[in-house]
């Protein structure tokens, strides 16, 4: 039997919150998968959120620490050589380069369109939707799912109704599914 599959998180899944909550708690929890990134993709994150959310750097660096902390194994070193002979979209070359570094089977993004798959191929991996990734977890591993979204509904205080309304902003497919099947 083989272990979770190795999965990169591109900047973009891990910049809405509740998505970020989601996708890290799952990885925390029951380890349906291995989550990677790289310290440029740390660095898009929070450029992103300082300069077009508005989040104070204290509050970025503070979410950054908090992830290497509980993800001290995640980062992805070594990849820059690669970076240019990236077949997909400049902008994400970088992801491609760090996860065909370590050999990850997926990356996830909102961004699938610049990870066309002939720049994939050659790695043998696949670029996913956050929502069409996690519905795929919810399809193998339910009761986990739910048991996470539960945990964190109680973490931050409010029902799993309300998670799933903040959910189904940016993954809607599996609130959709979600709902179909409870």
């Amino acid at each position: 039997m083989t272990g979770p599959r190795t999965v990169v998180l591109d900047a973009c899944v891990l910049i809405p919150m509740p998505l970020a909550d989601t996708l890290l708690r799952i990885a925390a929890g029951p380890r349906l998968y291995i989550p990677k990134w790289s310290d440029q993709i740390m660095k898009e994150i929070g450029r992103t959120l300082h300069d077009d959310f508005g989040v104070s750097a204290e509050k970025v660096r503070y979410r950054e620490r908090e992830i290497r902390r509980h993800f001290p194994e995640a980062w992805i070193e070594g990849y820059e050589q690669l970076i240019p002979s990236m077949k997909n979209h400049p902008k994400d070359r970088h992801v491609l380069a760090a996860a065909a570094h370590a050999h990850v089977e997926t990356i996830v993004t909102f961004n699938t369109r610049d990870f066309p798959p002939s720049s994939l191929a050659p790695y043998s991996m696949e670029a996913l939707g956050p929502s069409t990734f996690l519905k795929g977890l919810y399809a193998t591993s339910p009761t986990e799912i739910m048991e996470v979204l539960g945990a964190q509904a109680a973490a931050i205080g409010e029902t799993l109704q309300y998670v799933l309304s903040r959910l189904r902003v940016n993954v809607p497919g599996l609130v959709a599914t979600i709902e179909k099947t409870t």
